[in-house]
């Protein structure tokens, strides 16, 4: 664990809860490091590792301090700068990190160790991840390849993992309460954002902590630089649409309020208790794609009146237990989602459809690991094992309304209302260490998924029942050489899998491929996912370059289907310019790509960081017997990269102009952030600050070390200050 030099040696930065590891049980300060670390400033203790949580794949981290310096929109917008991510905005409230080429159902989300993605994430990109608070983060990794041996199902492209911020247990020591408030508001100028977040973080005896905070946000119409042109004729597109000043773009703005609470109780050294509260509250948020969908009339948009999405939680864990589980986190978890749709329709949007989803998860997960084995001088082995479960529930309602005449009638739903799911699994992975040179990986998992909806045979729905359970099982493994200090050659093979959802066996829906109707003979897709790179950790340059390719077989994607396919007395179905379904396509699909990163650290407080992704995909022609045989995938994103230069001073001011590519990009607000906050420890008075006590060189500013000053960057041009950070021990490595 990174660490600070305090009075009396190494001091920890706090405690660190790794998404797919158990939390280990903090290290308690001395009364002198505690109050140096309140002099030198909260953020130094608060940080957390920079090392990813796996190490020997391709990873990359974005910590707390890279948020607080970029301040983005939104958890996906702070993923813009990751290694082989690329981030979709079918809307202003919207977005979707594509890994590795992949995206929506077949990348998993984790939050703190437990599993977000439910039954009714649907197909391409969605909004889900754009309802983690980015505020209340610790950090984000993101895990790029097939992961299904340790996350499960949706693993294909990777795995998305969320940290939130823990209370500042340490900080209070032995003698008594210890607070920080905080207060933070931003403002853009581009959409007329404005909003702000309050938190609260509150200690006893560094046995009790609690963390906790509300948020809200107001954004307007978002004004882009100028009118948008098809690339192809020079004209300005239908879609997005745009007011009559040719720069206010219409199916924009949303509101939105969030509250969490973290309550931690240490236990003692070994053991620790936590619940969790996190909610996200999203309101009037339109489709911009949708409003107006490029054929239909101005009036015409779909807008979420109502994204929520509630996770409440506890976890227990254990730290230094018996050979066999010497660490251990077992969490219990209950999540709702809740959407409310309004589809406007007709002139002047006198017709409306109004569509209600409610999906109802519990779960449960449980992760061990085993102390580290001397097998034999040199050869080391560890083990982690666990098992998971998430079982979804489904109550799906729509409704027509004619405002003209006031009348309400009711309409075929979304999915099948009363609708169950689970997913479900056991796992293990095996870590062999050979005399500091080799680690090997191996491991695998056995998975249990069941789908059940009621069917309805009546003519004007035509659904049919399903009953489906698919088993079976994936494993994966690597090796990591390290060839000389600071340079490993990886490779890895993993495998990943992902069954069928409600969204895929049951929706109705409008698409931008048209209506889709469901297939409820739909099998499991299985990817196969090779990579091999470097990576390079030295003291004046970071890097890591992978090459990757995967096979993906019965590949899950759009097809057309005919008029006669449709329910006899499906008016819309009938209607319907296009209709499409989702089917297995038969062969082999390939996406292959490399994707990297560099950070030089350069004298006089400069620094520099560069990341690049290529992915090229193909498939089977979906349409069998037609040529070409094969045909690119859809969804592939193109060449990008981004480029950061920083310069940071000894007294903390930084400064980083970044550039993002490829071309131009949705256009965004420039915002503007003022935050306060004080802290203390009863019976001090809150705010007060003391350097008595102190060695010189924790009492006054010193000049940081040449990776402190480059380690971090703002994606805005911009100049700021923080307090200056304590002096470390040594520096973060293996940021990536």
């Amino acid at each position: 664990m990174p660490s600070q030099t305090g009075p009396k040696g190494p001091v920890s930065e706090g405690p660190s809860a790794p998404t797919s590891a158990p939390t280990a049980a903090p290290t308690k300060l001395t009364r002198e490091a505690s109050e140096q670390a309140r002099t030198v400033g909260r953020t130094t203790v608060r940080d957390t590792q920079a090392q990813a949580t796996h190490d020997t794949r391709a990873a990359s981290v974005v910590t707390r301090r890279d948020l607080e310096e970029r301040l983005p929109r939104s958890a996906p917008d702070a993923l813009r700068f990751e290694p082989g991510v690329y981030v979709q905005q079918t809307a202003h409230g919207q977005g979707s990190p594509f890994v590795r080429g992949l995206t929506g159902q077949q990348t998993v989300m984790m939050f703190d160790g437990i599993r977000l993605n439910n039954s009714t994430f649907r197909y391409g990109p969605n909004q889900y991840f754009f309802t983690i608070d980015s505020r209340t983060l610790q950090k984000l990794e993101v895990l790029r390849g097939a992961s299904s041996t340790r996350y499960g199902s949706d693993a294909m492209g990777g795995a998305l993992l969320a940290t939130p911020i823990d209370p500042s247990l340490a900080l209070g020591g032995p003698r008594g309460w210890y607070g920080h408030s905080k207060a933070m508001m931003r403002t853009g100028t581009a959409d007329g954002e404005i909003g702000g977040r309050a938190q609260l973080d509150v200690g006893y005896k560094g046995k009790v902590g609690l963390f906790g905070g509300v948020g809200y946000r107001d954004v307007g119409l978002l004004r882009a630089g100028g009118k948008l042109l098809s690339p192809s004729t020079g004209q300005p597109v239908k879609s997005p649409l745009f007011a009559s000043d040719g720069v206010t773009q219409r199916g924009t703005g949303f509101r939105e309020f969030t509250a969490d609470a973290r309550l931690v109780y240490q236990v003692n050294d070994k053991h620790r208790l936590t619940l969790g509260y996190y909610d996200y509250r999203q309101f009037d948020a339109p489709r911009t794609d949708r409003c107006p969908p490029v054929t239909a009339p101005q009036s015409e948009c779909l807008t979420y009146d109502e994204q929520f999405r509630t996770l409440v939680y506890g976890a227990y864990d254990v730290h230094d237990g018996p050979s066999a589980a010497e660490t251990v986190r077992w969490t219990v978890s209950y999540q709702h989602q809740h959407e409310r749709r309004r589809f406007d329709r007709g002139p002047d949007s006198t017709y409306r459809i109004i569509g209600r989803d409610e999906v109802y998860t519990i779960g449960t997960g449980l992760n061990i690991g085993t102390k580290q084995f001397r097998l034999a001088r040199g050869v080391d082995l560890q083990v982690n094992y666990g098992l998971d479960a998430y079982f979804d529930t489904l109550r799906s309602h729509a409704w027509n309304t004619f405002l003209d005449v006031g009348i309400t009638t009711p309409t075929t739903s979304q999915y099948a209302s009363g609708s169950r799911y689970l997913t479900s699994g056991v796992w293990t992975e095996a870590r062999l260490g050979l005399f500091d040179r080799v680690e090997l990986r191996a491991g695998g998992r056995g998975s249990l998924v069941v789908a059940q909806a009621p069917g309805n045979l009546d003519a004007m729905v035509g659904r049919r029942p399903i009953d489906q359970i698919w088993g079976g099982g994936v494993g994966g493994g690597g090796v990591a050489v390290r060839l000389v200090d600071g340079l490993r050659w990886i490779t890895n093979l993993d495998q990943g899998f992902r069954a069928p959802n409600l969204d895929d066996l049951t929706s109705r829906q409008a698409t931008g491929a048209g209506q889709q109707y469901e297939n409820p003979n739909l099998r499991p897709e299985r990817a196969l996912s090779l990579e091999t790179g470097l990576k390079i950790e030295r003291p004046r340059i970071e890097l890591q370059l992978f090459a990757f390719q995967s096979w993906i077989d019965r590949l899950i994607t759009r097809v057309r289907f005919d008029r006669d396919q449709c329910p006899p007395e499906d008016v819309v179905c009938g209607a319907a310019v296009y209709n499409v379904t989702l089917a297995n396509i038969a062969g082999t699909s390939h996406i292959r790509g490399v994707d990297g990163a560099v950070r030089l650290f350069l004298p006089k407080g400069f620094g520099m960081r560069a990341t690049a992704a290529y992915t090229w995909g193909d498939g089977p022609n979906p349409v069998a017997g037609l040529d070409p045989v094969r045909v690119p995938l859809s969804r592939i994103p193109p060449l990008n990269g981004t480029v950061e230069i920083n310069w940071r001073h000894r007294l903390g001011f930084f400064a980083a102009p970044p550039c993002a590519g490829p071309g131009p990009r949705r256009a965004s607000p420039r915002p503007t952030r003022t935050t306060s906050g004080s802290s203390g420890r009863h019976p001090r008075l809150r705010g007060a600050r003391s350097t008595r006590g102190l060695p010189p060189a924790a009492a006054r500013p010193r000049r940081p070390r040449a990776r402190e000053r480059h380690q971090r960057r703002l994606p805005l041009p911009r100049l700021q200050h923080q307090r200056p950070r304590a002096r470390r021990q040594r520096a973060h490595r293996g940021r990536f």
